[in-house]
């Protein structure tokens, strides 16, 4: 029996493995940082013994209140993951499972790796509608890759969509690929009609370091990338530096950071009220967005979601944040849970790739 993590995106650290109902585990933190949450791991050599995986550290964890009434993810292929028994006690997440093939892999939720990035690119690629750019490499060497879906022309705006500032918060790109789906579908009228009014800028990854190192947060310099939107940094945030000198270049009408929430057992948007420039016609924007997509796909919600900022006191080194005030544009954060929609429950897969996709496929159409 062995446990590995050796892989793209993986992190655990094997206390003891000795026996099948008895393997301690723990989650190592992101380079240079304190933040972990993230964990993805193989066991093999387990066919059909009950297993109890404990990781003992879970209580030391970034966002403790994420494994409460939360159930991690399995997978026999790496393609269909499925939720299995979890407890956490506030000090260790105890996973038990009885696994029926040799080869089993659990995470926090279902990744979505290197590879599978690349493959989401050269589908892109394929259009004619897509042009592609690197706009520059990472710490790691990685390149920070943009697409742009549609020509410009007048009259047209520019709406900006990026995902995974945060590596560990999978579900985003998930989220994405479903989004370019649906751009990219010829027959498709919402995406039809949405191209002859906007250029669509798409960055899938833009934290692809952290991606490859199995980290929760941050970059390969420890950095959380959306907390350096104010003064970027071209050597320890070349991520954010690119795209925002890249989005200088285009401007914004409109922006959507994809993320996932460690906590909140919800689909949610927080916008930007907290801006110095926020009026009552921008609030009317935001809650219209809402509202909109509340109505298209019931697994969203408008009830929870984070507090408000107060008039003035809005992190202008967050994302959305910065974009609503320097462009004056809606700009908006979409947060999606590691555990169900506690609104929408589907308790053998919980939140997934697959609502990922089909959310996002709404997000466009409450846009248009």
């Amino acid at each position: 029996m062995k446990i590995s993590s050796d892989f793209t995106s993986g992190n655990i650290h094997c206390i003891a493995a000795a026996a099948p109902d008895n393997i301690r585990l723990s989650i190592l933190p992101d380079h240079d940082s304190k933040e972990m949450q993230w964990f993805y791991f193989c066991l093999t050599g387990a066919a059909n013994a009950s297993c109890r995986m404990v990781i003992e550290n879970a209580g030391q964890v970034s966002y403790v209140d994420g494994f409460r009434d939360y159930h991690a993810v399995a997978s026999y292929d790496q393609d269909t993951w499925f939720r299995v028994p979890t407890d956490f006690d506030g000090e260790s997440l105890t996973i038990r499972h009885q696994p029926t093939r040799d080869e089993v892999y659990y995470a926090y939720f279902a990744p979505y790796t290197l590879a599978q990035h690349r493959q989401l690119i050269n589908r892109a690629r394929e259009s004619s509608l897509v042009s592609y750019q690197s706009l520059g490499k990472t710490p790691d060497g990685h390149e920070i890759e943009l697409l742009t879906v549609g020509e410009a022309g007048a009259g047209k705006k520019t709406a900006w969509i990026i995902a995974r500032q945060h590596p560990g918060e999978t579900m985003a790109e998930w989220w994405m690929e479903g989004c370019i789906g649906r751009l990219l579908d010829s027959d498709d009228s919402v995406a039809g009609k949405l191209l002859s009014q906007y250029v669509f800028y798409l960055v899938p990854n833009m934290n692809p370091d952290g991606s490859a190192r199995g980290h929760l947060r941050t970059n390969a310099c420890g950095r959380d990338l959306n907390r350096a939107w104010l003064e970027p940094s071209e050597a320890a945030t070349p991520e954010v530096f690119v795209v925002r000198q890249k989005m200088q270049q285009t401007g914004v009408d409109f922006c959507l950071d994809v993320h996932g929430d460690e906590a909140l057992p919800y689909n949610f948007i927080a916008g930007a009220e907290g801006v110095p420039d926020w009026s009552p016609t921008r609030q009317q924007e935001l809650d219209g967005y809402r509202h909109h997509l509340a109505e298209l796909n019931p697994e969203f919600q408008t009830r929870y979601g984070y507090p408000v900022a107060a008039p003035g006191q809005g992190n202008l080194s967050m994302c959305t944040n910065y974009i609503a005030q320097h462009f004056g544009c809606l700009a908006m954060t979409l947060e999606m849970p590691f555990k169900d929609a506690a609104n929408a429950p589907e308790p053998q897969q919980g939140w997934s790739p697959a609502r990922c996709r089909k959310l996002a496929r709404s997000c466009l159409e409450a846009m248009l």
